[in-house]
């Protein structure tokens, strides 16, 4: 889906690398994770997967699209979807359905079809009963997954969360992931979540840890979170079963580190104790 040869970029008017020679590949329908303390660069890699930043170095191609040919760029941003951090910047109508309308309008989608993909984005996100609401109105949490359903009516291959979970409460959090989860899972969306809240990567496929614009780290969950001293060391924290577990190890337990989830942790625990 994505392919990155040694991306470097740097803003206008700075010295520094905001990302610095990154090459990586995204497959189809992964779910794929980007962590990273703030100015790690990973908002920045993200902006290049659908033609937003162009490099200053190196190439970026999308479904073997090379994002920085202008020819490509409407091509690009129909198969990469972006929703972004704040939902308030992102609605544009005053109802629910007119919103996630807009951007199939604006790609001269029919009229009938339009009708169509509104309501399945809806009933994708859980969001088709709210369709006739004002979206002002709405949670955090709901606001944003009626961006996701208008990035979902565009019908894209891919689509790219830039901290969009930043904003919300943990319930709202919660709501997000679980529908892009679901996305790509039964509909086969490719998914590319950056975030810095641990405990949204645990169920993604793959898990890449940025630092000083560098991937550092780059390996199913399990295997990334297991390295505790290296995150640390990176400023970055690890998912609290994690930590509990490293802790009670370091206090004499020998239990398995990659126990991500609570019910894998309490029972790995339980175990250690009968």
């Amino acid at each position: 889906m994505i392919r990155v040869e040694h991306l470097t970029y740097q803003y206008p008017d700075t010295d520094t690398d905001a990302v610095k020679d990154v090459s990586l590949t995204i497959e189809k329908g992964s779910f794929v994770a980007i962590l990273g303390h703030n100015g790690s660069g990973k908002s920045t890699l993200a902006k290049h997967f659908n033609g937003i930043l162009q490099p200053t170095e190196g190439k970026v191609y999308v479904a073997g699209m090379d994002t920085s040919d202008p020819d490509n760029v409407l091509n690009i941003r129909r198969t990469v979807g972006m929703v972004f951090q704040n939902p308030d910047n992102q609605i544009v109508a005053n109802i629910v359905e007119d919103d996630v309308a807009f951007a199939p309008e604006n790609l001269g989608v029919p009229s009938a079809e339009i009708r169509q993909r509104v309501d399945e984005a809806l009933k994708l996100v859980g969001m088709y009963d709210y369709r006739m609401h004002s979206p002002h109105l709405l949670s955090g949490g709901q606001k944003q997954r009626v961006a996701i359903a208008g990035v979902i009516a565009m019908r894209p291959d891919c689509i790219v969360l830039d901290e969009a979970t930043a904003m919300l409460d943990p319930v709202g959090r919660q709501e997000v992931i679980k529908t892009i989860t679901k996305l790509c899972r039964e509909q086969g969306i490719t998914v590319v979540h950056i975030t810095h809240h641990m405990e949204e990567c645990i169920d993604a496929d793959r898990l890449i840890i940025m630092s000083d614009g560098k991937i550092v780290a780059d390996g199913a969950p399990k295997t990334v979170f297991s390295q505790v001293d290296m995150l640390r060391s990176q400023g970055l924290t690890v998912p609290a079963t994690t930590d509990l577990i490293d802790r009670l190890n370091k206090g004499g337990l020998n239990l398995n580190i990659e126990a991500l989830s609570v019910e894998d942790c309490v029972n790995e625990i339980a175990n250690a104790l009968i």
